[in-house]
C-alpha cells in the first residue's frame, strides 16, 4: 500500500503554466500521476502538455476534472490565498512546494485546514511518492522503487540522497513524504507515523530530521508508544552553531531548544538506530532487513 497518494490520485497543478509548474507537470505526467487540469487565473482556456486542460480557479477545475489533490507552485505571496482556494473547493490533499511562505499566514491557514479536515503537505516541501504509483512533487523518481519502507523527512535533499542510497541497495519505498523544513507546517512526523504503522506493506521507517524546534523529540514519544516497526533516524545539522539557521527557516538552535545532541538522545531512548552520516541510513536499513530474514 501507500499513504496519501496511490494510482487514483487526481491531481490539478496550481501555477502549472509557470516554467517551474510546468516543469515538474511534465515530470508527474511522465512518471504516470494522473494530473487532470491546471489553474492559473486569465488563463482558462489553454491547454499544457497538448492535454491538460488549463481553468482560472480550483473550483472550475474540481468540477470539471472530480480532482482530489492540488500541487502549488506559485510565489510565495501568493501560496496562501493559493492553498485556501484549494481547501475551500473541495480538495482532499494539498502540497504546497512553495519557499519563503510567511510564517504568520502558516500559522493561520494550518489552524484552518485542521478545522475543515484537509491534508496539507508542506510549505517549503518537496512533495511525496509512493513510488510505481504517483508522485505529487519534485522528488526525482529515478531514484525510487517499490518496496517496503516508508520514509518521512524535513529536509528535501537528503530526502532524495536516502532514497537513492536504499534504491541502490535493492530497497524499496512505499512512501516517501517531505514535511518540509518550516517552523510551521501542515503535516508533521507523528501524521506520517501514524499512517505507516497502519500501513501493511511498509515494513521499516526512515525518519529523516534536523535541529530546531522539538517535532523530533515528540516523534521519538510517539515511536516508542506506538510503532512496532522497526525505525532508522538521522539528523541533519549536528555541527551547526547555535543562533545560525541552517538551510531551512525552522533549522535554528534557539533558546536551548533544538539541538541535535537532543534530538539523537531521543531517538535512541525510543529504540531508534540513529546513523552517523546519511550514508549510513541506508546501511542501517540494510541490517535490519538482513536480521529480520
Amino acid at each position: 500500500m501507500s499513504i496519501f497518494i496511490n494510482k487514483d490520485t487526481r491531481v490539478i497543478v496550481q501555477g502549472g503554466t509557470g516554467r517551474e509548474g510546468l516543469f515538474h507537470t511534465k515530470a508527474m505526467v511522465d512518471y504516470g500521476t494522473k494530473v487532470v487540469g491546471a489553474v492559473t487565473p486569465g488563463k482558462g482556456g489553454q491547454v499544457i502538455l497538448d492535454r491538460i486542460p488549463v481553468f482560472n480557479t480550483v473550483a472550475e477545475a474540481c468540477k470539471a476534472t472530480d480532482a482530489n489533490t492540488s500541487c502549488i507552485f506559485v510565489p510565495a505571496r501568493f501560496a496562501p490565498e493559493a492553498m485556501v482556494e484549494a481547501a475551500d473547493a473541495g480538495i482532499d490533499l494539498v502540497v504546497c512546494i512553495t519557499e519563503n511562505v510567511p510564517t504568520l499566514d502558516m500559522l493561520e491557514i494550518t489552524p484552518y485546514f485542521e478545522r475543515k479536515g484537509i491534508r496539507l503537505i508542506g510549505p517549503n516541501c518537496p512533495g511525496l511518492i509512493s513510488p510505481g504509483q504517483a508522485k505529487v512533487g519534485i522528488i526525482p523518481n529515478h531514484v525510487t522503487m517499490p518496496g517496503p519502507v516508508g520514509l518521512v523527512s524535513r529536509s528535501g535533499t537528503l530526502t532524495y540522497e536516502v532514497i537513492a542510497a536504499l534504491t541502490a541497495r535493492g530497497i524499496g519505498q512505499t512512501t516517501a513524504v517531505g514535511i518540509g523544513g518550516d517552523p510551521v507546517k501542515g503535516t508533521n512526523f507523528i501524521d506520517c507515523l501514524a499512517r505507516f504503522k497502519n500501513d501493511p506493506e511498509t515494513k521499516y521507517i526512515v525518519i529523516i530530521g534536523e535541529i530546531g524546534g522539538s517535532d523530533e523529540e515528540r516523534a521519538a514519544e510517539y515511536i516508542a508508544e506506538n510503532v512496532k516497526q522497526p525505525v532508522i533516524g538521522f539528523i541533519a545539522g549536528q555541527t551547526a552553531p547555535p543562533g545560525r539557521r541552517m538551510g531551512h527557516a525552522g533549522a535554528i538552535i534557539s533558546g536551548g531548544e533544538g539541538r541535535a545532541e537532543d534530538k539523537i538522545r531521543a531517538f535512541q531512548k525510543a529504540g531508534i538506530r540513529v546513523a552517523r552520516h546519511p550514508d549510513e541510513v541506508a546501511e542501517l536499513v540494510a541490517q535490519v532487513v538482513a536480521e529480520q530474514k
